[in-house]
C-alpha cells in the first residue's frame, strides 16, 4: 500500500511534461506564423537575391 501511495505522489516527470507541452505550443505557433508569412517570406528573399547578383 505504501508503495502506491508513493507511486502516486511521484512528480518526477510532471516537469519534463509540461516542458513537453510548452514546446508543442511553440511548435504550433510558429508553424501558424510561417504559414502565414510564407508567401510574403518567398517574397523578401528571391529580391534580396536578385539584388546580390
Amino acid at each position: 500500500m505504501n508503495s502506491f501511495k508513493q507511486l502516486i505522489s511521484e512528480e518526477d516527470g510532471q516537469g519534463m511534461v509540461e516542458y513537453a507541452l510548452i514546446l508543442a505550443l511553440v511548435s504550433v505557433v510558429a508553424i501558424g506564423i510561417l504559414g502565414t508569412l510564407g508567401g510574403n517570406l518567398t517574397s523578401v528573399f528571391t529580391k534580396a537575391s536578385g539584388a546580390l547578383k
